[in-house]
């Protein structure tokens, strides 16, 4: 959601969802899922660590929308701080989500059933006036600390009414007036702080926590003396408004100076506009001037640039990364500033946040200090981290390039074909929330396609689809695909963090082969994949160690190779040296006796057609989600036959009887257990499971939590942790 444009988001017509499972792992009904304790009369819960738990009673959302399909939480919860949807899952009569860990800082959200019925959470008192299904919590950490609340006795908020000759009605502002404001006798200097367009003159209260920012950076002394107000912008004549009705009275109100020198004048998106606009039709009346995110300034021919560059002491522009629609307006803007001129200053792009309220906070943190210390306002250069805007950000015509399309620094936009021509709303899924979690991005329709830009993403494998009207569709234009999950399509981002998972030079990696077995237990043909490490050698001397990976639930012996990269991770590993080379078999989990299936059927064939050791102390074995549960069975009740095990979000359905606990411990190398954090509906699952083997004393080790949910990412850190720990010599 853009803030600040004029526009409020549509609301689009209610239509059936897709379920909210992700396909990669089995039902949460399947096991005995422990939640995080919330309060009875609260839907948004903060747990420990910036994590957030919803849980929203079914019949509320009757009573609000009526029934629903589907419920989601969407706000500023996306890449960039940009707009996204969070899916609840329905269990019984309650919607519920764990989303997390989220960065410190103020979040602001609605809840929204089937696309179009949006309604505010009646448990959260917070509001926003301008947005009235709104509500907002803030996430405490140190780099939000400008963002909390005042550790002691700060400035106040007041709101001061007046009459419009403009607008024809009486009107409100909100001031903040610093500490001690009643006890100085010498006038303060003013900055008047404006909202964008949708917005009201609260919203820098309700959601930009000006009022926080002020108190601390005027308790922490890098902030001069000063009354700020915060007005409405929403007239047709800004400047008039301003000039004419606004600053007299609060001079009127307020013990303010009149003098040039102590004003200065601010604003968000359109507010960032009106406040050129007063820059070029009333030069020297603000001597300090900053624009948060705007850049349409209009025909600048007739700017008279040398009456603001001598009455004016700062000029500063503000915007975001490259998904703020201000983006390539401030570019072209400061390169006509360039050719006339005119003197300013510019933040550099913020590589963080987008068009929203993340952005302005920063900016209103950069540009506040500045004011009113004489000549000295501070530092002309970039805020730290923020970059030069090079050139333009232009996406590829449409129709041009397959999608995604990937920037070398993260942004990916998304593409449909022009066979949704006629859809009413399309959006895509994927696993860029915390830790790997899913979260939808809506698309925007350009001519017969419909288009998003997404970013910067981190480093790493995502996996994602479309949502058309409700029905989960293939991105066609991207040719990898999930055997298992026909709509998903895969892409990588390249980077340090996710060097382990990136292809390594042709010719250099192992070899990935199909292994084609006759099954007794499933009577018929079935495959494996087999990868053999660089230099794989058929006739050594001394046989590979072979190591068994296990996929999950709804999954087959394709996935860890289609969505898991484990070829990559394999072939990195190994040419590292960081991996004891070996031979590794995915087989297909899915038959009814899997422990025969295994040792019966497909360990004698790899042994056939490879050269692979038949030692149990040179075999490992290793699952996730139900091929965990899978590997710790075998683990317990035939002990001996695999040396190391690895299970990755795991479980136990029941403990198998007669357990020979000596005989696993003697004759297993290793055992160690992986977890999501509390996000992954298995976690109180794998705790159960460690209790079980306290209780029983099998030995094993505990990775700990692994940030993210019952995903592909906890998974991938799992297997980069377990393959380098087998068949090392003592």
């Amino acid at each position: 959601m853009e803030i600040g444009q004029v526009e409020k988001r549509p609301r689009k017509s209610a239509r059936r969802w897709v379920g909210l499972a992700t396909g990669v792992a089995i039902a949460a009904s399947a096991l005995s899922v422990a939640q995080p304790a919330v309060a009875a009369d609260t839907w948004l819960t903060q747990l420990d660590d910036g994590y957030v738990r919803f849980a929203v009673p079914n019949a509320a959302v009757e009573s609000a929308v009526g029934p629903v399909s589907q419920l989601v939480i969407e706000g500023n919860l996306g890449a960039s701080a940009n707009w996204a949807q969070f899916g609840l899952s329905r269990s019984g009569d309650t919607w519920t989500g764990t989303l997390g860990p989220l960065e410190p800082g103020l979040y602001y959200y609605q809840v929204t059933g089937d696309d179009s019925k949006p309604f505010k959470d009646p448990t959260n008192p917070t509001s926003v006036a301008s947005e009235p299904e709104w509500s907002t919590f803030f996430i405490e950490g140190e780099s939000a600390a400008p963002l909390a609340d005042a550790p002691e006795e700060a400035g106040s908020i007041e709101t001061l009414n007046y009459h419009s000759d403009v607008a024809g009605e009486e009107r409100s502002a909100l001031i903040w007036t610093p500490p001690g404001y009643r006890e100085r006798g010498k006038p303060y200097p003013v900055l008047y702080l404006q909202h964008g367009g949708g917005q009201s003159y609260r919203d820098w209260v309700e959601v930009g926590r000006a009022e926080q920012i002020l108190d601390n950076l005027s308790l922490s002394g890098e902030l001069a003396d000063m009354v700020v107000v915060m007005g409405n912008g929403n007239v047709p004549d800004f400047p008039s408004e301003l000039v004419d009705n606004l600053m007299p009275a609060v001079r009127d109100a307020y013990n303010v100076s009149n003098a040039k020198k102590d004003r200065a004048l601010a604003g968000l998106s359109m507010g960032g506009g009106q406040t050129f606009e007063v820059l070029r039709t009333h030069p020297g009346m603000f001597a300090y001037v900053g624009t948060f995110g705007a850049g349409r300034f209009g025909d600048l021919s007739d700017i008279p640039v040398k009456k603001i560059n001598k009455q004016t002491e700062l000029f500063r522009l503000y915007v975001g990364n490259q998904t703020d629609v201000a983006y390539n307006d401030v570019y072209e803007s400061m390169r006509q500033f360039d050719a006339m001129g005119l003197d300013y200053q510019f933040d550099g792009a913020n590589p963080d946040a987008g068009h929203n309220w993340n952005a302005w906070q920063e900016n209103l943190i950069d540009f506040a200090p500045r004011l009113f210390h004489g000549k000295k306002t501070g530092d002309p250069g970039f805020s730290e981290g923020h970059t030069a805007i090079e050139e333009r950000f232009e996406l590829p015509p449409a129709g041009t390039t397959p999608t995604p399309w990937i920037t070398e620094d993260g942004f990916v936009t998304f593409e449909t074909t022009t066979e949704f021509a006629d859809a009413e709303y399309v959006s895509v899924w994927a696993n860029w929330g915390p830790g790997g979690s899913w979260l939808r991005v809506e698309m925007n329709k350009v001519g017969d396609r419909w288009r998003a830009t997404v970013g910067p993403l981190d480093p790493w494998s995502y996996y994602y689809r479309f949502i058309v009207d409700g029905v989960s569709v293939k991105d066609t234009s991207n040719p990898t695909k999930v055997t298992t999950e026909p709509t998903w399509s895969t892409f990588f981002i390249p980077g340090e963090e996710s060097r382990l998972l990136a292809d390594v030079a042709p010719g250099t990696g192992g070899a990935l082969e199909v292994l084609t077995y006759q099954s007794a237990v499933a009577q018929q043909e079935r495959s494996a994949f087999v990868w053999t490490p660089p230099g794989y050698d058929a006739d050594r001397a001394e046989p590979y160690p072979l190591f068994v990976l296990n996929h999950g639930g709804g999954q087959s012996w394709t996935d860890w190779v289609e969505v898991g990269r484990a070829r990559q991770i394999l072939d990195n590993l190994t040419l590292d040296g960081a991996m004891e080379e070996m031979v590794v078999v995915i087989p297909n989990g899915n038959v009814n006796n899997y422990p025969a299936e295994l040792l019966d059927n497909v360990l004698p064939a790899v042994e056939g057609a490879y050269n692979v050791s038949e030692d149990p102390a040179e075999r490992a074995i290793a699952g996730l989600s139900l091929g965990g549960q899978r590997t710790m069975s075998l683990l317990l009740t035939n002990p001996g036959e695999f040396a190391y095990v690895g299970a990755f979000a795991a479980f136990l359905f029941s403990v198998p009887s007669g357990v020979d606990v000596a005989k696993v411990n003697a004759e297993t190398e290793l055992v160690r257990l992986y977890t999501g954090d509390i996000t992954d509906f298995t976690y109180p699952n794998v705790m159960a499971l460690m209790e079980t083997l306290d209780g029983l004393g099998v030995e094993y080790e505990f990775n700990g939590v692994t940030v993210g949910p019952h995903g592909w990412d906890v998974w991938q850190k799992n297997l980069l942790d377990f393959a380098p720990r087998l068949f090392k010599a003592e």
